[in-house]
């Protein structure tokens, strides 16, 4: 593939070139084994340097100037680039390379030899340009090879062909470059040289790298009687045995013969004894063979292989023949609308489930998994990638759908210091609390998240989830008389309500208008958790009063003065004569002093009470 790919290369290039390029190419047919190849070999020491008369350049173990080379696994040197040798796989390769002489000519020979007369021959090259376009300010020296084959008597040249100008690229990059030629009768060696057309100086400078020669032969395919040039066949259709068919396209040989060769790796090949006609009949198979024909124009050449080309390889492979499936399991769904089965299957097959364990119908192709809301078995296949061979039988995985216990999650609350008893509302069926409890109920005594595993007589779980909340009891914080209101403030906050007789109870923590006196106010959690009392003496200095005999608000009252431990009132007219005292027990006013009634107006009061003094006035309205 690679050669067909570099000849199509060339042949563009051939377009842009002069014709008296036009002799390189490649061999259009089949090459044979590599019959000369030269890598320059590997290490990490430059050299060895080149036979005698091999070159007439001068060797250096270092970067070389014009006129030298060097044999090395590094191209670093002035500007160039600094690239591996072309040789795949190779650890440290070295290739030649080369810094082209002053003056154009002759820099590399080489006698090949051990070759065939009257037979076709291909010979190759890999080749860079070392100096990239910015080198030498951007007028760098392209390199410019011309290839030659000669007789090994150096006086006929049987092929010729110039690379042309090959001018330096931002990257590395190597380039093939091929030959073909023919010996001539009693001819088995040649010269290879390689001449530089351009002259040195800054640029022309070049590294080559894996010099091939190989046979060159028709391009032979190999058929069957169905025309395949490959044959695929499952383990369980074997043996596979068929009639094989060398067909030359008479491109390079007029004539042919052959030799039939197998092998089992594609690698390394047998010769099949008297297997020498182009069809060829295989023995009836049960592993995988690889077969191909070594092809010549004469009998003589057929046993050299220097002197042969081998055909395509033709690969009878048997495919084993794939495993079943392993379940991952039977499932049974509980409570659920579909559900999900699979199998485990290597990665070279794909998987395909039917309704029966033979034949049916196919439910689902290419899928490791099957989803389904239908009970019932179901059966998966393995079908290898290669060769769609079928497994000798199919898996069987069922499925199951089962009803499931039906429960509710709750949110409910707990009374501070209070317990609480759980309830999994589901009657009938097996139960496991996050307490330890095993019946359908448990009682707890602290808030938080608690759990009950239901599960029924088919064996279906599920989880119910309370979470409990916990109410705290309310907490009197303080009592205050503002006028005739009272305001009752909690240390905590929640829900509750508010009264001043245990009765009677409001949202509002403000009582408003209430006469003074001695008074037990309640504070009650409005869900039931828990009730604060506490009594409270609620003093209220009225601001009038007015008796005029009408019944209401007659007389000025101090109540709930007298529960004081002690208590003095002291009433001044506007002059402040003293009208009324009292001390240490109840206290009324009637508004008269000396028995007469005391005419409308603003009167003073002084009032202590355990320690405290009020003073102030109020107003007497007739």
């Amino acid at each position: 593939m690679l050669l067909k790919t570099t000849q199509l290369l060339f042949f563009i290039i051939g377009l842009n070139i002069p014709s008296v390029y036009a002799q390189l190419g490649f061999c259009q047919g089949n090459s044979g084994d590599p019959i000369f190849n030269e890598t320059f070999g590997t290490g990490t020491t430059n050299g060895p340097q080149l036979p005698a008369g091999t070159t007439s350049y001068t060797y250096v173990n270092s970067g070389p100037n014009d006129g030298q080379y060097t044999i090395s696994n590094t191209t670093a040197n002035f500007d160039w680039h600094v690239t591996q040798d072309h040789t795949p796989n190779d650890t440290n390769g070295k290739c030649f390379i080369v810094n082209a002489d002053f003056t154009a000519g002759e820099f590399f020979r080489r006698n090949i030899n051990g070759l065939c007369e009257n037979t076709s021959y291909e010979f190759s090259a890999w080749l860079i340009n070392l100096l990239p376009p910015s080198g030498c300010g951007g007028s760098g020296i392209p390199i410019n090879v011309k290839f030659q084959i000669w007789d090994i008597t150096d006086t006929t040249v049987l092929a010729t062909g110039d690379t042309g100008n090959i001018s330096g690229t931002s990257s590395p990059n190597w380039q093939q470059y091929g030959l073909t030629f023919q010996t001539l009768p009693g001819q088995t060696a040649v010269i290879l040289k390689m001449i530089n057309n351009g002259n040195g100086g800054c640029g022309n400078d070049l590294a080559i790298d894996d010099i091939v020669f190989k046979t060159c032969g028709d391009n032979v395919a190999v058929e069957d009687t169905q025309t395949n040039n490959t044959i695929l066949a499952c383990e369980q259709d074997t043996p596979i045995q068929t009639q094989l068919t060398a067909i030359p396209d008479f491109s390079i040989y007029t004539t042919h013969v052959y030799q039939w060769q197998e092998s089992s790796d594609a690698v390394n090949w047998t010769d099949l004894p008297g297997e020498t006609n182009q069809s060829y009949t295989t023995p009836a198979l049960t592993t995988t063979t690889y077969y191909r024909v070594k092809v010549a124009e004469d009998a003589v050449n057929l046993a050299n292989p220097q002197c042969s080309s081998l055909s395509e390889v033709f690969e009878i492979q048997i495919v084993p023949q794939p495993l079943a499936p392993i379940s991952d399991g039977d499932v049974i769904n509980c409570g659920g609308q579909s559900e999900s089965i699979s199998v485990t299957a290597p990665n070279d097959v794909t998987v395909n489930w039917y309704d029966a364990a033979n034949g049916g119908t196919l439910l689902l192709a290419d899928s490791y998994t099957y989803d389904t809301d239908v009970a019932d078995t179901y059966y998966a296949e393995a079908v290898s990638n290669i060769g769609d061979c079928v497994s000798s039988n199919r898996t069987a995985v069922s499925v199951t759908f089962l009803p499931s216990p039906q429960v509710e999650d709750e949110s409910l609350f707990i009374c501070e210091g209070e317990t609480k008893t759980l309830y999994a509302n589901a009657p009938n069926n097996t139960y496991l609390w996050s307490t330890g409890d095993t019946i359908s109920q448990t009682t707890v005594d602290a808030p938080g998240i608690y759990t009950v595993i239901v599960t029924n007589g088919s064996g279906c779980s599920v989880t119910k989830t309370i979470t409990l909340t916990q109410i705290d009891r309310p907490v009197i914080g303080s009592i205050v008389s503002d006028g005739s209101n009272i305001i009752v403030t909690t240390e905590n906050s929640g829900d509750f309500e508010y009264s001043l007789d245990g009765t009677t109870y409001q949202l509002s923590n403000t009582f408003f208008n209430v006469e003074g006196g001695l008074y037990t106010v309640y504070v009650r959690e409005r869900n039931g958790c828990g009730e604060a009392t506490q009594e409270y003496l609620h003093f209220v200095i009225p601001k009038f009063f007015t008796p005029n005999g009408d019944t209401e608000n007659e007389l000025f009252i101090l109540k709930g003065i007298e529960f004081y431990n002690q208590s003095e009132v002291y009433i001044f007219d506007r002059y402040g004569r003293l009208l009324i005292s009292s001390r240490n027990q109840p206290f009324y006013w009637d508004g008269t002093f000396k028995n007469k009634p005391l005419p409308s107006s603003d009167y003073w009061y002084v009032i202590k009470i355990d320690g405290q003094e009020f003073t102030g006035h109020f107003s007497l309205k007739r």
